[in-house]
């Protein structure tokens, strides 16, 4: 359920585009950001760091593209999250030497320590990775159509996002403790 929820901006981002062009989608996804916001406070009056994160690059990346009327800047606002949310996990483990992927997950499973890194690791290149993919759809491979950088925001990232997920999962799968 939470994925979906994570999900909603573009999902709506993606309707709107097909409906009514990249401006208007760029509004919706700030409105439905807003919304995750505002509806996460009202159930549990607590916002999950990323959420604020996102929130704040849709809105000055969603902002300029509204503001300048160039999809220049949408284009670039998963880059930036993806980027800033590998520089959070690099920064934590080798300043803060605090590991944010076991922090989120050691209550699942046990893990030796060079595992943890490893993790951590991992899903810092992920996000390097999906940032110069996007970077590469949107400005070369459909440079002159916008419509498939939508559609590859929402189906390729998706798809990525899901193809590392379970392939950590069956990796993983050993460690993960059963609750009784």
């Amino acid at each position: 359920m939470k994925f979906l929820f994570d999900l909603f901006p573009v999902l709506l981002f993606f309707i709107a585009f097909k409906f009514a062009g990249i401006y208007v989608a760029t509004g919706v996804a700030i409105a439905a950001t807003f919304g995750q916001i505002g509806w996460m406070w009202f159930r549990k009056r607590k916002v999950d760091h990323m959420l604020w994160a996102s929130l704040a690059i849709v809105s000055v990346f969603g902002g300029a593209t509204l503001l300048l009327h160039d999809e220049t800047f949408i284009k670039w606002k998963p880059t930036v999250l993806y980027w800033a949310f590998a520089t959070v996990l690099l920064f934590s483990a080798t300043v803060l030497k605090k590991n944010l992927i076991r922090a989120m997950l050691e209550a699942q499973m046990a893990l030796p320590e060079a595992l943890w890194a490893k993790l951590n690791a991992s899903w810092i290149a992920f996000f390097c990775f999906m940032g110069v993919a996007n970077l590469y759809i949107a400005f070369v491979y459909a440079k002159d159509d916008t419509a498939l950088w939508v559609n590859f925001k929402l189906f390729g990232g998706m798809g990525l996002m899901l193809a590392f997920v379970l392939a950590q999962g069956v990796m993983l799968a050993k460690y993960v403790e059963e609750k009784k």
